[in-house]
């Protein structure tokens, strides 16, 4: 009996808006603080973030400000109701993960896909994004489709994972695989720099990959979950009156770091080895994380490399970020052996290997 050849992320393609607030968004959190020492503790934090760059759906103001500026998104008493946020989601979701599909040029042809599979988790609209998308693409009615939602900074990996599933159980699949994320919908009233700096992390993205049986690209290999315990209320998203309401504990990065140091863990998420492969693709959910990661796996700082370079240049997109850490893996030409690994709600993490 012939072997299947294997599951492949074939193309990986990634899209963001052209509006930058990480500047504008600083200045209007810091301006909620009174307190002057808290105010300049805020200051000194967000400068060293790692991130240069957010970018929003939110379009300017006529002047050319900022959604939180006069006559912005934001400007309005109390903030906009999360039904506002929602139908702002569902005017730009599909938009802009139409740019992440359309980055794909010749390496999708939407008459050869059978599955679509689509993560998104900072908005709600029914029929769904992925029944909106299909119709765009022109998809037959009988694509079979799969939306993952609501569950945070991993759900990329999930898409991943599910994505593998599907051609493996089916080798003649092509998994048109999409992730979008508007995270800037959902800015809160936050007055403590805990919060606001958790907030501030967070930006608007998509990506858009193949995974078929085709040659070519990253060979995706087995997944690997772990949640830990007693961590359920350090990272949780709540449905509030205004938005999406975020909490995210100053004690994650001690609990990352803590879990990934111990060696059952380390032969759960990399084998018998025990020990990290040489590409580490990790998902840049802000410099803690990032710092934890690395100093838990004992690796040289420039094993996550990408991971920063993506942080600096986006910020957080929650389920998009591990999606654009691998295509910038994928655009350098990177080889050999390789794990993504994605952090959220619970606490847990998500993993896939990957062979590059």
């Amino acid at each position: 009996m012939t072997t299947p050849p294997p599951p492949r992320l074939n193309a990986l393609a990634t899209a963001v808006p052209g509006h930058d607030i990480h500047r504008a968004f600083i200045d209007w959190a810091a301006a909620r603080l009174s307190d002057e020492r808290m105010r300049a503790l805020f200051t000194r934090m967000a400068a060293r973030s790692g991130i240069d760059h957010r970018w929003s759906v939110l379009p300017p103001t006529p002047a050319g400000g900022s959604p939180v500026a006069a006559g912005g998104f934001y400007d309005v008493p109390g903030l906009p109701p999360t039904s506002v946020r929602m139908a702002a989601y569902a005017d730009h979701a599909p938009e802009l993960a139409m740019q992440a599909i359309a980055a794909l040029d010749d390496a999708l042809d939407p008459a050869r896909v059978t599955h679509l599979v689509v993560a998104s988790c900072t908005g709600f609209v029914a029929p769904g994004i992925d029944q909106i998308l299909a119709r765009r693409l022109g998809l037959t009615a009988t694509v079979e489709r799969v939306l993952i939602g609501f569950m945070g900074c991993y759900a990329g990996v999930t898409a991943l994972r599910t994505a593998r599933h599907i051609v493996r159980s089916e080798p003649g699949a092509v998994v048109l695989v999409v992730s979008v994320e508007l995270s800037t919908l959902h800015l809160s009233l936050a007055d403590a720099p805990e919060p606001l700096l958790a907030m501030l992390q967070f930006s608007d993205g998509a990506a858009a990959g193949i995974v078929s049986a085709a040659a070519g690209g990253l060979e995706l290999g087995e997944g690997r979950s772990l949640a830990l315990g007693d961590s359920e209320e350090l990272i949780r998203w709540d449905i509030g009156d205004r938005g999406f309401e975020m909490t995210l504990s100053g004690e994650v990065p001690g609990r990352l770091r803590e879990t990934l140091a111990r060696p059952d863990v380390q032969r759960e998420l990399f084998g018998d080895a025990g020990a990290p492969p040489p590409l580490l693709a990790v998902h840049a959910g802000g410099r803690s994380v990032l710092d934890a990661v690395e100093h838990a796996l004992a690796v040289a700082p420039e094993a996550l490399a990408d991971s920063r370079a993506v942080l600096a240049r986006f910020g957080n997109m929650s389920s998009a970020t591990i999606l654009f850490v691998l295509a910038d893996m994928m655009a350098r030409g990177a080889t050999g052996e390789g794990i993504a690994i994605a952090f959220g709600p619970g606490l847990a993490a998500e993993a896939i290997r990957f062979r590059a």
